[in-house]
């Protein structure tokens, strides 16, 4: 393992001395190209993927509020509060019905001396399911640690706000405990740095050669070691059928993708901000990151609060829209989220992240917890309608022996 280095500085080699006159021109051919935006389309497909896991991610923000309480117990009362802020649009015990095999539900008292009231705690079935993520994660911690160094050593001086990281750890699938459970047990990657009371510093200690290779170079070595044939790390430029791009935008894509390919982890300190070397960084950047990610996609405003961690600039949300051959932003619940195009077959995530398996048991479980309550919805249904019919056949019975009387 090598000390903590400054990796290799990329403008030397990308970025030739032009003469004055001659960068300058460059660089407003850059800016006037850097405008070009591809027409934006909806993939429906991709759209959909992101709607099929709406309803698991609000379950398990429920999961995560009563998991954070003292002794994993919540007032029932007290959850209905906070709909607001889960944004959940049902009551909760609504909720809690709709999803049976989530919690229990029992009486208790807040106080000692006060009246009973309803609480909700995890399910034997949820607590099953907690230790088996506990397995995955332990089975997985060395992907966790790699993952957590290289968000880290893409950053501007290799150090990220704890706040930040903390936000961002449903997304790259960091156990909810990670700054006690991973980054104490390897000191020789992470150090927490606190600043006050209130702010604190994840910072990478060594620099990890091995890690310092993005998913495009590790797929360019596949290939090679394959073919036996050196192949260029580049990005997969692919539009979905029915696309299209104008043709000076064609023209720019071409030579874009033509441009070697810059490392994101490598310094770029150097580079000239507006340049085109910054932009395909920059690109680089948000391949990897979302890479990265559990779902190989991320909501734009979460990028845009690593903005300044990963020298992005202000307009970086424009890159997605610019490369809509690598990215697509969907607008899918109102919040635009970046998605990871090559990461997708018509609308199904092909690459997929070990740490989904935590993912696939929660949504089984949610699945038999709805075939629960649609048998118990059942059962309900044909009970009043024999009750109904009982009663009808009551009444019948009733009248035929009045008549019978009268007669």
């Amino acid at each position: 393992m090598n000390l903590l280095k400054k990796p290799t500085s990329v403008n030397a080699t990308l970025f030739p001395k032009f003469p004055p006159i001659s960068r300058v021109t460059v660089l407003l051919q850059w800016a006037s190209y850097s405008q070009l935006k591809v027409h934006w389309r909806k993939d429906r497909p991709l759209d959909d993927a992101i709607q099929v896991d709406k309803k698991w991610r609000m379950c398990s923000k429920v999961v995560k509020e009563v998991l954070n309480e003292p002794n994993q117990v919540i007032p029932l009362r007290y959850l209905e509060k906070r709909r607001n802020r889960l944004k959940l649009n049902v009551r909760a015990i609504t909720f809690i019905n709709q999803n049976p095999l989530l919690f229990d539900t029992y009486y208790d008292r807040i106080k000692p001396k006060s009246e009973l009231v309803k609480f909700v705690r995890p399910s034997e079935f949820l607590s099953n399911l907690l230790e088996e993520e506990k397995r995955a994660y332990a089975e997985n911690e060395l992907l966790i640690v790699e993952k957590l160094c290289k968000v880290l050593m893409m950053a501007k001086n290799r150090v990220i706000s704890v706040e930040k990281l903390v936000h961002v750890k449903r997304e790259f699938g960091f156990p909810n405990d990670f700054l006690s459970s991973i980054v104490p047990k390897y000191p020789n990657y992470f150090r927490q740095v606190r600043v006050d009371e209130e702010n604190s510093f994840l910072e990478l200690v060594s620099w990890e050669e091995k890690f310092a290779k993005s998913v495009i170079m590790r797929r360019a070595e596949e290939e090679e070691s394959l073919t036996g044939i050196r192949v260029r790390p580049s990005f997969v430029w692919k539009l979905p059928r029915g696309f299209y791009i104008k043709k000076e935008m064609r023209e720019w894509v071409r030579d874009w993708i033509e441009m070697p390919y810059i490392n994101p982890y490598d310094d770029a300190s150097n580079l000239e901000p507006s340049s085109r070397e910054m932009e395909k960084r920059m690109v680089g950047v948000l391949h990897e990151l979302l890479s990265l990610s559990l779902l190989k996609r991320v909501p734009v405003p979460i990028l845009g609060k690593f903005s300044e961690d990963y020298r992005l600039s202000n307009a970086f949300a424009s890159a997605f829209t610019r490369h809509s051959g690598i990215f697509y932003v969907s607008l899918k619940g109102g919040i635009k989220t970046a998605v990871l195009r090559e990461a997708y077959k018509d609308g199904v995530l092909v690459d997929r992240d070990p740490l989904l398996e935590i993912k696939d048991r929660f949504v089984e479980l949610l699945e038999e917890g709805w075939k629960v309550r649609m048998e118990e919805l059942r059962l309900r249904r044909e009970a009043v309608t024999k009750d109904t019919e009982s009663i009808v056949a009551n009444d019948s019975d009733t009248q035929l022996q009045g008549s019978n009387e009268q007669i």
